[in-house]
């Protein structure tokens, strides 16, 4: 499942509903990035996106990881507009049969997030507004799935 919103993200709540019930599964990898100060020059991230366009590259994303990773499932949820310092922005689960899989593809569907999928990030901090672009390290992580196999 795939959800963007402006609401806070609540990590622990989404982990619990996400583990519930789930006879088969042998692990569950989960990531929860949050808003950092960039040493004092950040106090808020903005993310916009295109409703439906946004989650449908992200949805495209997760299926794909599903299937390279054989898991059971994935729960993505991002937020748009304003986030603070020190709220979640990302949130991210992956259930598999094994480890190894859903560690792997939470940390595969997180560099697709950071670097490629169809959001507009601006920093807001004391000098004003800046749009923020992927790093080096941000494209070099998204581009070794590329050529990794499972």
């Amino acid at each position: 499942m795939i959800t963007l919103s402006s609401d806070a993200i609540d990590p622990g709540a989404l982990l619990n509903g996400f583990c519930a019930g789930r006879a088969a599964t042998g692990a569950v990898a989960s990531f929860t990035g949050l808003v950092r100060d960039e040493g004092g020059e950040a106090r808020a991230l903005e993310l916009e996106a295109y409703a439906g366009f946004a989650e449908t590259a992200i949805s495209k994303a997760a299926d794909a990881a599903a299937a390279r990773f054989d898991l059971q499932d994935v729960l993505i949820v991002h937020r748009l507009g304003r986030v603070e310092v020190g709220e979640a922005v990302v949130f991210v689960a992956c259930a598999a049969a094994h480890r190894r899989a859903a560690l792997e593809a939470c940390d595969h569907l997180m560099d697709y997030l950071k670097s490629r999928a169809p959001f507009w990030k601006k920093s807001h901090g004391p000098g004003g507004a800046r749009w923020i672009e992927p790093t080096d390290t941000d494209l070099a992580d998204a581009r070794r799935w590329d050529q990794e196999t499972t």
